[in-house]
């Protein structure tokens, strides 16, 4: 006695050497035994051959029309063996039943499986859904081919542009332009993105990259709120100052500004002057809601995403030739720059001038700086500012060591030709020039002196505190060691960081006596803090990143191919003129501190990485 029986889901055959109750040994076509379940058994059958059978029964199963078979199953649950009968009639042999269990099989559609060799026909409607399913897989399979082949013959298909740049940088890899695109990569032996790149889908690499960070950091668009309808708050006492400001000529945010008067009782003061623009943005308006999305503005080569609109920084940046709200800090200073009181004010500003550093620093600068000589704007204010400045720092323990290794710091600037096409420029700034010092040692002080004050008062605040090496954000009162300051908060640009916004209001209510926005213990100052010190990483990150693009298009623009570098340690250098660290495989054993000079090879945009190799030492 032969056998036709069921295994994981396939049919095969074999002939029965030992038959139980439950069970039966077999041998199968090849020779080898094994054992069965007697309920896997479907058809027992003496002739013909189990080989034969198997054959007979796959040829007649390919000539069965299905759609005949489910038209005479009808409604009812059904055997094999029965629908045999039906369809080719009374008594079928064993190839024949055998038959139309292979083809039901194949047709899961047609066929619903009940039992073991039991069946029900599907309904109509269901089967005209699986046969448009499957028509509609035919069509999608037949498109997916085409558009590969596209893809491997080096053209981007113009179905993908609608959706080019989700599909670049937030891909669906269900969709079929994407099954396509990794199907082609992969026949190229090539990532997706490098295929992308050939096709000529990322003709701008710089565009690439802002749309990656657009896409993941503000997916409402970098626009923001348009509508604002901001107005300065007209009842503020109008200052009794001459205020200017000293900032970057691509600054528009100008957020803080200075003064310098003097008193009746021979003493100095001066004032230190920070746009207000919590004066004119309510909590919960979607300004506000703006402020505590976005956390920060973005700076990068050529470009920028601020946290407020321009609707809203152009109502509070302090622009010379207006008076500008203002949260100001005004120091009283005794002959010997001692400060001797310090008061706090909401109040407008008048702004007489925005000076800038390519226009002051040729003037005052480390060579100049407290000297005589020379005539310049401001030059009088600039030079008292600059020796308050270094007092400051001195108090803070933290005077500069003369004898210190010279840092930099750079400054891209990005020009757009006539063409089109971008030049950028990278210059080269010491850090701790006296412009910097001047605007940093005034920072410092009011940052940490409006700490030390909300604190005194008992307001909730944001402080940067450093202990053991470590920054980080905190509503506890602590020291900034770094610093040399018994605590620091910032709050001098509101405009452009949602920390110091939110300093700003506890700051305003601290003046006015009333009760502030956020109280301790407050679950949105928590919320905001994590919220910032996340968002301000990535932003980070990402000017780095384009810093690092820049730098590689200044190497091609200037057609650099043989570089000066640093060594920092191993084969870790640093390019000389630009702030641009990359690893040089192969360099010898040399001090830290050594020059090279490099060739350059290859440069990948993509993957920001240039290959340099060693030419002298």
């Amino acid at each position: 006695m032969h056998v036709f029986y069921d295994e994981d889901g396939g049919f095969k055959v074999a002939t029965v050497k030992e038959a139980q109750a439950a069970s039966f040994m077999i041998e199968d076509v090849r020779g080898k035994r094994g054992k069965i379940k007697a309920a896997n058994v479907l058809l027992k059958f003496e002739r013909p051959d189990p080989a034969s059978l198997q054959s007979e029964a796959e040829a007649l199963a390919a000539d069965i029309d299905v759609d005949f078979l489910w038209e005479v199953c009808g409604a009812d649950e059904f055997g094999f063996d029965d629908i045999a009968a039906e369809y080719f009639g009374a008594g079928p042999t064993p190839q024949q039943q055998a038959a139309v269990l292979i083809r039901i099989s194949q047709a899961p559609m047609y066929f619903y499986k009940k039992g073991r060799g039991r069946y029900k026909a599907a309904p109509e409607e269901n089967v005209k859904a699986a046969l448009a399913g499957l028509e509609r897989k035919k069509r999608e399979a037949e498109q997916m081919a085409a558009w590969q082949a596209e893809l491997e013959a080096g053209a981007l298909p113009e179905a993908f542009a609608p959706n080019l740049k989700r599909l670049i940088h937030r891909p669906d890899k269900n969709s079929l332009e994407y099954k396509a695109l990794a199907a082609a990569a992969d026949a190229q032996h090539t990532s997706v993105l490098r295929l992308l790149d050939h096709v000529g889908a990322i003709p701008d690499i710089e565009q690439y990259f802002l749309d990656s960070f657009e896409i993941e950091y503000f997916p409402k668009g970098r626009t923001g709120v348009t509508d604002a309808n901001l107005a300065a708050p007209d009842d503020l006492r109008l200052a009794d100052v001459e205020a200017f400001s000293i900032d970057d000529v691509t600054t528009t945010e100008i957020d803080d500004a200075f003064s310098i008067k003097k008193l009746a009782n021979g003493n100095w003061q001066v004032g230190i002057h920070i746009a207000a623009p919590v004066l004119g943005i309510a909590p919960g308006s979607p300004l506000d809601e703006q402020v505590f999305e976005r956390l920060s503005t973005v700076y990068f080569p050529g470009d920028k995403i601020t946290m407020l609109p321009d609707s809203a920084v152009d109502v509070f940046t302090l622009e010379a030739g207006s008076a500008r709200p203002a949260v100001s800090m005004y120091l009283e200073l005794n002959p010997g720059l001692d400060v001797v009181a310090h008061r706090s004010q909401v109040e407008r500003v008048p702004m007489v001038a925005n000076l800038r550093h390519d226009q002051i620093e040729t003037h005052f600068n480390e060579d100049t700086a407290g000297k005589d000589g020379g005539d310049y704007p401001y030059r009088t204010e600039l030079n008292f500012l600059w020796t308050l400045a270094n007092a400051l720092e001195a108090r803070r323990g933290r005077a500069e060591d003369p004898n210190a290794p010279v840092r930099l710091d750079y400054s891209f600037y990005v020009d757009k030709l006539a063409d089109g096409t971008k030049k950028v420029r990278i210059q080269p700034r010491k850090r701790g020039s006296p412009m910097d010092k001047l605007v940093a040692e005034m920072m410092i002080f009011v940052n940490s002196t409006w700490g030390m004050d909300l604190h005194k008062a008992e307001i909730a605040a944001i402080y940067r505190v450093q202990g053991q090496g470590r920054v980080r954000m905190t509503t506890q009162f602590g020291p900034h060691v770094g610093l040399g300051v018994e605590c620091y908060a910032w709050s001098s640009s509101p405009l452009r960081r949602a920390v110091d916004f939110v300093n700003q209001t506890q700051i305003v209510s601290m003046i006015r006596e009333t009760t502030p926005r956020f109280a301790k213990n407050d679950a949105e100052l928590f919320g905001a803090i994590g919220s910032f010190d996340t968002a301000y990483a990535a932003y980070g990150e990402f000017q780095d990143k384009m810093e690092r693009y820049w730098c590689l298009r200044y190497l091609e623009q200037e057609n650099l191919t043989e570089l000066s570098a640093t060594l920092i340690k191993e084969n870790l250098v640093r390019i000389d003129g630009m702030p641009m660290v990359m690893r040089v495989p192969g360099l010898p054993e040399l001090p830290a501190g050594s020059s090279v000079k490099l060739q350059r090879l290859a440069i990948d945009f993509l993957e920001l990485t240039v290959d340099c190799r060693l030419a002298t030492i």
